[in-house]
């Protein structure tokens, strides 16, 4: 008895679209409609072109029904309307007809988004021990020659017999103190093990955030639009950092925006399919954390560098607020993503693990974290 096709389809892991000569859609399997968020039903007819997501694509599925040879392309981002973007290997081969001609192609999809979000952790880890490596030596080296500086400063102030050379010495101090306060933030890198983890309710803390930056000058012309996804449960999590990270990512939004009118939209999701390894075989889903402005965005040029310590595109910045946001959402065992364009603003999507909760003992309350 023959097998149902469309049936053998929808049971393969990896997505298939199918095409005919003018690039119109025929058919797409269950996994591909998950991908593109979207039917055969839906869609059939429409040119690739006209398909959400299928534009990521759609240029190297045209220049094989042009005649190019099958392509591969890889970790391709198909933007969705409803669901996080995900990363896909897109695979395009030519369906060929009797006479030799090319009869329409097979778009072969397969999930890489997992994976990706994987080394993007492992990438977090390793620059969190390569900046704790770096902040211990900084410290060593750096924290006795300031505190001579500064001693000496204070001995000069108390000797000088001009008020020009009073304020110079003053001057000195005030300077060492800060060198002194930026190594503080710095040395935050090298610290490790220190979050105080408590089942944390992350709207509550979103809403405190947005408290305190609706009192922030900054925010004076800014709207600010929440879309909290009610589904998400208690994390464990530090809820001291994370208001420190979330401060900060509100407060660069509203930078970002100046004088202007615009909008900060902070959204929250709990992405069940897209899971991060605790360690030990443990991987859990995710909750995701954006803060989208409709400011100037971050220059080409800058965007690589943006979240690296001490680098900073503001004339009175330290460098260090996004880099100490990302080194706490590493410590979390999350990842923090940036997505800009020049003039069309910035979004930064933090993603958190959904951990599991310690269990409540006889008493009612809760065990401590492993």
């Amino acid at each position: 008895m023959p097998r149902d096709l469309p049936r053998i389809l929808d049971a393969l892991l990896d997505g298939v679209v199918v095409v005919d000569a003018a690039g119109c859609i025929e058919q797409l399997n269950a996994e591909a409609s998950r991908i593109l968020e979207t039917s055969t039903e839906a869609v059939a007819g429409r040119g690739i072109e006209q398909v959400p997501g299928a534009t990521a694509f759609a240029k190297t599925v045209r220049g094989v029904l042009a005649g190019a040879p099958a392509c591969v392309e890889h970790e391709v981002r198909v933007p969705r309307r409803f669901q996080g973007d995900v990363l896909v290997d897109a695979a395009v081969t030519p369906l060929v007809d009797d006479d030799g001609g090319v009869d329409g192609a097979i778009i072969g999809l397969r999930d890489r988004t997992l994976g990706a979000a994987l080394r993007e952790v492992e990438r977090e880890r390793a620059g969190v021990a390569a900046l704790g490596q770096i902040a211990s030596g900084i410290a060593h080296e750096v924290r006795n020659p300031l505190g001579g500086i500064r001693g000496a400063a204070e001995i000069l102030a108390k000797r000088a017999a001009s008020d020009r050379d009073r304020a110079a010495a003053d001057l000195i101090v005030r300077e060492v103190d800060r060198i002194a306060a930026l190594l503080d933030d710095f040395l935050v890198f090298g610290r490790a093990g220190e979050l105080k983890m408590t089942p944390v309710n992350l709207h509550r803390v979103l809403d405190d955030v947005l408290d305190v930056l609706a009192v922030d000058p900054l925010g004076a012309r800014a709207k600010v639009e929440r879309r909290f996804d009610p589904s998400i449960p208690e994390l464990h999590a530090d809820a001291d950092r994370l208001v420190q990270v979330f401060l900060n990512l509100g407060r660069n939004a509203l930078e970002a925006m100046g004088e202007r009118e615009g909008t900060l939209t902070i959204t929250t999701r709990l992405r069940l399919e897209r899971r991060i390894d605790l360690g030990g075989g443990e991987r859990v889903p995710t909750v995701a954390v954006d803060f989208e402005d409709t400011g100037c965005g971050i220059p080409d040029s800058a965007r690589e560098r943006i979240a690296t310590p001490f680098f900073t595109t503001k004339a009175r910045g330290t460098g260090l607020g996004l880099a100490l946001a990302r080194h706490f959402v590493a410590q979390h065992g999350g990842t923090l993503q940036i997505e800009s364009e020049p003039r069309r603003g910035t979004r930064v999507r933090v993603s958190l693990p959904l951990r599991r909760l310690p269990a409540r003992d006889a008493g009612g309350e809760r065990s401590a974290a492993p």
